[in-house]
């Protein structure tokens, strides 16, 4: 990944963060938190991009950036066109992140949204710049009088800086417009003239910066770069001022706390005077015991330091690409274990069968530390729902709240990726069909402010993602009469109203009397399932005519690698992801025979269907005297699986399936056994439909 292709990753995420300040203000104007949080990060998008060669960029950001400078000072208030401005702006920043160089009507785009951030400012590009300048210099001025801090910072760019695009030169002059700022260029590594690469960054810099920002507000600074240069900054004092005289503080703590010298080179030095301890105890001022007992003070006091220091938290950004090579290795070294476990059970040799417990141990821990990595929080999804919200309710009329539970719950990054686009068009459908506008709801008896509220929560190696509105609810009766007309039910059946519900996930199925921009068109809700069904998850809807409608979304955690029940059906091999398993029983061909061939077993009272695998997939062979029946509970509801034999617990790494399987509905991939043989996964949501179509189960 390229200098620039990083900048354009990072600064996207600081322009969602910018996006939540935005709806935030636009909640609470007087919230100053957030006015802060949008201005440092325009700023440090405009800093950045000026430092990137993004000149368009910075110079748009700029003006911006100057309008929330007269918000902080007072001289300009928060209101829904200055949010409605900067949400544009910011999805204008993003056009610019795409294309550096110049472009017509790009340019043409920035003037439109100057212009209408000039009307509401009221004065003129050069008038903002200027009392933004005012507001600056008053503001350096004032740091001597109010609360400041003085950092020590260390930056020593990467030697290759110069030839990556990375000048210091920007973030130098960001740093002094900060405050004021005493720079040190440090020039001990300057080769020979005739040795010097002009390309090469042989200098290095220690600032003293005294500001009334905060160490955040430093840090972002440096956001681009953090992770190519050495960057140290630590704050030495409060107030402007130094709390130790140069008589206070001696001349090797300076320097060590500057890294300049080790605590070995001083105690060097100090080595050929005598020592303070000799010193006291030889005058008989201190008894030697006292002398010994705050040496030992000084000993714990060093090692809880650097305790302390070792347990720091250091973050690594690590590109996605990488991590889907070690998630493939990761697969490929179960499946070779899996193989190293079939051959100790077949050589029964005790020394390898111990190395394969080992093995297998390590494995596991590897597999769930690499899926660790690849985890991330599903609010990272849900944070970019609110525009949309925003968006549609205004452009709709209606009145709606988004809110949002379980945002810190992890997902692996492949099924976040993949979530974004079904969960828009359910969240629209929502807005559109289902919260009421806002005259309808109070006649109602409702609040005239809709709610949308989207959940998050992990059940065992699941997440369950709902999507609960509390409009008019799903029309049992439209839906019916719209599936008669299209021929999917006859008029004398009698549905349940959750079957007529999940009839919208249809093709071109809508009760839709009116097609919006938004949707009624019909199509989508067949495109939502299908996604979900491509993640191994399924979805499902619920509603309650009045009260709303809920749609549950059931996902797996990670795409990669599930542990699995391996069972076989004559010679071939299957796999039933554990999660969905509630339990094993056992069938007798006598039971079989005295359910006059409805497939119906009773477990405890509750009559569950069944499907038998072997007539599923066309197996020849006898039936065994005694089968095995797998209970997967989908939903609500309970339905088994009949198998010859159960093998056991089996990590399953999953593989995708050739173009010969794509068109065989119940499989979701393939996994490699120890012994090289196959063993198919199985969807059985997409068997348990297929069988209830065909009526292979008792209805």
């Amino acid at each position: 990944m390229s200098i620039e292709d990083t900048f354009r990753e990072e600064a996207d995420e600081l322009l969602v963060d910018l996006e939540a300040a935005m709806l935030e203000l636009e909640e609470q104007p007087d919230d100053s938190d957030s006015v802060d949080r949008a201005f440092r990060t325009m700023h440090t998008i405009k800093g950045s991009g000026s430092m990137f060669g993004f000149d368009k960029l910075a110079a748009f950001t700029h003006h911006l950036e100057n309008a929330f400078d007269l918000v902080r000072s007072g001289d300009l208030k928060i209101s829904k066109e200055l949010i409605s401005i900067s949400l544009d702006s910011g999805d204008h920043i993003r056009d610019l992140l795409e294309i550096k160089d110049s472009n017509n009507e790009l340019d043409e785009e920035s003037n439109l949204l100057l212009e209408r951030l000039n009307a509401l400012v009221g004065i003129t590009n050069s008038q903002t710049d200027d009392k933004a300048v005012q507001n600056s210099d008053s503001n350096v001025e004032a740091s001597v009088s109010s609360e400041t801090q003085t950092f020590r910072i260390r930056l020593n760019p990467d030697e290759d800086a110069f030839a990556s695009g990375m000048d210091p030169l920007p973030i130098l002059r960001e740093l002094q417009a900060m405050g004021t700022c005493n720079i040190t260029t440090i020039i001990c590594d300057l080769p020979d003239f005739g040795e010097m690469n002009p390309e090469k960054c042989y200098m290095n810099w220690d600032l003293i910066l005294t500001t009334d920002e905060n160490k955040n507000s430093i840090e972002d600074v440096f956001i681009f770069v953090q992770d190519d240069w050495d960057i140290n900054i630590e704050m030495v004092d409060k107030n402007g001022h130094w709390s130790d005289t140069p008589e206070d503080k001696n001349l090797g703590e300076i320097l060590i706390e500057r890294g300049d010298a080790t605590a070995n080179q001083i105690e060097q030095a100090c080595s050929q005077q005598k020592k303070i301890g000799e010193i006291l105890t030889t005058n008989e001022n201190i008894a030697p015991e006292k002398v010994e007992a705050a040496l030992k003070e000084q000993q714990v006091v060093k090692k809880a330091h650097k305790k302390r220091k070792a347990s720091e938290v250091v973050n690594v950004k690590v590109p996605a690409e990488k991590l889907d090579i070690l998630m493939d290795l990761v697969g490929e070294l179960v499946i070779a274990q899996a193989r190293l476990n079939q051959s100790a059970s077949i050589f029964h040799d005790p020394a390898l069968t111990s190395v394969a417990e080992d093995m297998e141990r390590l494995t596991s821990e590897l597999r769930d530390n690499t899926l660790g990595l690849r985890m991330l929080p599903i609010g990272t999804t849900f944070g970019r729902f609110r525009r949309l919200v925003r968006d549609l309710s205004n452009d709709l009329g209606k009145q709606i709240e988004l809110v949002t539970e379980g945002a810190e719950t992890e997902l692996d990054k492949t099924v976040i990726d993949k979530l974004g686009d079904p969960l828009v068009h359910l969240i629209r459908n929502s807005i559109d069909h289902g919260i009421e506008m806002p005259d309808v709801r109070k006649k109602a008896g409702k609040p005239e402010k809709g709610t949308v509220l989207l959940t998050a929560v992990q059940s065992e190696s699941n997440v369950i993602v709902t999507i609960n509105d509390n409009g008019a609810g799903l029309d049992a009766e439209a839906i019916r009469l719209k599936a008669i007309e299209r021929g999917v039910i006859t008029k004398n059946s009698t549905p349940t109203p959750q079957e007529l519900y999940n009839l919208i996930f249809d093709a071109g199925f809508s009760t839709a009397k009116v097609v919006s921009n938004v949707s009624g068109r019909g199509v989508g809700m067949d495109v939502v399932r299908r996604s979900i069904e491509s993640l191994r998850g399924k979805v499902t809807i619920d509603s309650h005519p009045g009260e709303g409608s809920t749609i549950t979304i059931e996902l797996p955690l990670t795409l990669a690698i599930i542990e699995g029940l391996l069972v076989k059906v004559e010679s071939e091999h299957y796999v039933i992801p554990l999660s969905q398993i509630e339990e094993c029983i056992e069938i007798t061909s006598g039971e079989i025979k005295n359910a006059n061939g409805n497939h119906l077993i009773e477990v405890r009272g509750e009559l569950v269907p069944y499907l038998r695998l072997r007539e599923c997939f066309n197996t020849n062979g006898e039936h065994p005297d005694i089968e095995q029946i797998i209970v997967v509970r989908t939903g609500k509801t309970r339905f088994g699986f009949t198998v010859d034999q159960v093998v056991g617990q089996h990590q399953t790494v999953i593989k995708g399936l050739g173009k010969i399987y794509e068109g065989i509905e119940g499989l979701a991939g393939a996994t490699i056994l120890g012994d090289g043989a196959v063993a198919l996964i199985l969807d059985t949501n997409a068997l348990i439909q297929n069988a209830s179509k065909n009526n292979k189960t008792l209805h």
